[in-house]
């Protein structure tokens, strides 16, 4: 088999040629790009010949995949693959294999970095203390005895439940289907628009299809206290941004820690939340630990492996 990284996956070329090593002594070929493009010509002169396509969150559609004639199998160091184009797969017949669950604990601690860091003024802090400033005007809220709702008790949602819990928190949370575990630990089940009016923060943890897309939309916003600080590390298309910045300009909600947009970083500077009042925005970082970065590369050449084997791991679709 001819199997291709097309783009790093954030760890050494020295940890991948490791990973790699079980697969090229069984006789598969293994060629890695140590640079990102997403350029199509590029895209498809690095994947025509692959019979097995590495990579991560590269938009991967259409007119990539129809000039790879020997394609059957992708590994995504993913959760989400959305930028994957799986209609096409599914009618090729292509197998996609996912990451799940390599940056649980990574994008669970982002979403209290981001929280903690609305909540407390670190970034105007931060500033002020450079500026020879005090702390007037700058005196937060606690986590401690407030509302933290979840929506999406997933295996991240369910974990950032347990930790709202230990900083005190009562958890109320939303998600298409109940999960026993989440009620044991003592996480209270609501309706969406129920959570919203309640809680003091809020936390998304859905993927991204046709049913979230916009899902907080203005109406939704709406239903947020003046006090209610919104986390987004999920996918960025889940909230309307320009209702969001609208809504944080006027005061309507306290804050936002926003990981994800609808587009990978850099944001462009006109991006309606870069000018955002009580905004804290990070660059799509939430799964990127040296952890999780390198349980993520071990799942993806397991996938792979045990794909050769017969015995697929991690199918999605």
């Amino acid at each position: 088999m001819n199997i291709v990284m097309i783009e790093p996956l954030g760890v050494s070329k020295e940890k991948i040629n490791g990973l790699a090593e079980k697969l090229v002594s069984n006789g598969h070929k293994f060629v890695y790009y140590d640079t990102r493009t997403q350029d199509t010509k590029e895209l498809i002169k690095r994947a025509k010949d692959a019979d097995i396509v590495m990579l991560a969150n590269l938009p991967f559609r259409k007119e990539v995949i129809e000039k790879c004639p020997n394609l059957k199998m992708i590994s995504v160091a993913f959760t989400g693959v959305d930028h994957v184009d799986m209609a096409v797969c599914k009618e090729r017949g292509i197998t996609v294999c996912n990451a799940a669950g390599y940056s649980t604990n990574a994008v669970a601690e982002l979403a209290f970095g981001l929280a903690i860091s609305v909540i407390r003024n670190i970034v105007p802090c931060d500033k002020a203390t450079r500026a020879e400033r005090t702390k007037d005007g700058l005196v937060g809220t606690e986590l401690f005895n407030k509302k933290f709702g979840i929506v999406g008790t997933g295996t991240i949602g369910l974990r950032v439940a347990e930790i709202a819990k230990a900083f005190g928190c009562e958890v109320l949370a939303y998600s298409r289907s109940k999960k026993q575990e989440a009620i044991e630990k003592g996480v209270k089940y609501v309706e969406l628009d129920t959570l919203l009016r309640e809680s003091d923060i809020v936390s998304l943890h859905v993927p991204l299809n046709e049913s979230t897309k916009n899902l907080i939309n203005d109406k939704k916003l709406a239903l947020l206290k003046p006090t209610t600080v919104l986390i987004n590390i999920a996918r960025g298309p889940i909230i309307d941004n320009t209702a969001l910045a609208e809504a944080l300009n006027e005061g309507k909600i306290a804050g936002a820690g926003i990981d994800v947009f609808e587009d990978e970083p850099p944001i462009a500077n006109t991006h309606p939340l870069i000018h955002a009042k009580n905004t804290v925005l990070t660059p799509h970082v939430a799964f990127a630990t040296k952890e999780a970065l390198y349980i993520r590369a071990q799942i993806v050449f397991a996938n792979i492996d045990k794909w050769l084997q017969g015995t697929s791991q991690n199918l999605v679709g």
